[in-house]
């Protein structure tokens, strides 16, 4: 702040506002980064969610390998049911740890800090975007960990390297997605209880899908649905590169779906953003 605004008594967010006016204050990009660190720092901090976040898809691998996976006829030649199912647990993961956005950006609807925001010429979409990046950022590590332990219960791979280039993509892609859908829950619902609630229709999607089953072995009427929702292409995509397998245009169908949920999801968020805070 100049001199000249102090003695004349100019409100701090008057100059910064003039600042960004002028090109000399910060940008939507260190915007972004400064939300992003705030949202890692709470994440930090709430350790119950944190947990529940990185052990529930851990169990759940462990206990669809361990207890069903002995009864389980996937029809395919792989050794155990261990490489048939990792690849649905990690897009499971990625929808869990996706969830908890929806949340934190409902808190930060209620509590109030938006308008503190909005002071400091901070715009809805570094917001969002920072609890979008705290979310990837988790995720990733999320699914670093599920992996580890796929690892450790027999999973082995078989990518090459383009083909594990290509999963990391596929996975960041549907982790973007997701988590931009879950910020626009957040902005939806009206309290922090009705978002994590909302949010479990986004988390149910890999179980009507190919992750757990063949979508063969359901029933016609479901069939059809899990062969064409967004999920199933994504997880035939790691599967079929995990284990080095040929997948045609899958890959290019999963990032499409990604792309499309990731276009819609930003497009609500900021129309959601401008109805709340008008």
């Amino acid at each position: 702040m100049s001199d000249t605004a102090v003695r004349r008594g100019t409100p701090a967010r008057h100059t910064e506002r003039a600042a960004r006016r002028t090109g000399s204050g910060p940008g939507p990009l260190t915007h972004t980064a400064v939300m992003t660190a705030r949202a890692l720092r709470i994440s930090s901090r709430n350790t119950d969610a944190l947990i529940t976040s990185l052990a529930l898809p851990i169990m759940l691998m462990l206990i669809f390998v361990y207890f069903f996976g002995g009864a389980i006829d996937t029809g395919t030649d792989y050794d155990s049911y261990v490489m048939y199912v990792v690849p649905g647990v990690l897009l499971l993961s990625a929808g869990f740890g996706a969830a908890t956005t929806a949340t934190a950006v409902s808190e930060d609807m209620k509590g109030g800090i938006i308008d503190r925001f909005r002071s400091l010429d901070v715009g809805g979409t570094p917001v969002l975007a920072g609890h979008v990046a705290a979310s990837t950022v988790r995720n990733l590590c999320a699914t670093a960990l599920v992996f580890g332990v796929a690892l450790l219960i027999g999973f082995r791979p078989a990518a090459s390297w383009s083909g594990w280039l290509l999963v990391g993509v596929v996975l960041v892609a549907y982790i973007v997605a997701l988590s931009w859908i879950s910020a626009a829950i957040g902005l939806l619902a009206r309290t922090p209880e009705a978002a994590s609630g909302f949010t479990f229709f986004m988390s149910f999607l890999p179980y009507p899908s190919s992750a757990f089953v063949p979508t063969d072995s359901m029933p016609g009427w479901l069939h059809g649905f899990a062969d064409h929702q967004p999920i199933t292409p994504g997880i035939e995509s790691l599967r079929g590169l995990l284990l080095g397998q040929e997948m045609g245009n899958t890959p290019w169908i999963a990032l499409a779906w990604a792309a499309g949920m990731l276009a819609v999801a930003i497009g609500a968020s900021g129309t959601l953003f401008r109805l709340r805070t008008r």
